[in-house]
Order: C-alpha cells, then structure tokens, then sequence
C-alpha cells in the first residue's frame, strides 16, 4: 500500500472546502441566529418586551 496520489488528495480537499463552505458554516450560522432570537423571545415572556423609560 503507497502514499495516496497527490491528486485523491486535493480532490478530498476540495471536497472539505465545498462542503465546510456550502453546508456546515451557514448551517451554524442559521443555528446560532434562530438561538439568539429563540432566547430572546423566551425572556421577554417573563420580563416583557423592552420599553422606552
């Protein structure tokens, strides 16, 4: 068994790339956002929504 050919190699690179870039990064971003806003609203069910004092 030898070294993977250097072209398998920037293949499965680029293969990463695409898919860190194209799914899992918007993903989390998507996650975190609807989080934020999920946290959001369940606080200003007990404390109420902001007001202008």
């Amino acid at each position: 068994m030898g070294q993977p050919d250097h072209a398998v190699i920037k293949r499965r690179e680029r293969v990463a790339f695409l898919l860190l870039t194209a799914v899992v990064f918007p993903l989390l971003t998507v996650m975190f956002v609807a989080g934020y806003g999920f946290m959001v609203w369940i606080w200003q069910m007990f404390a109420g929504p902001p007001t202008g004092h």
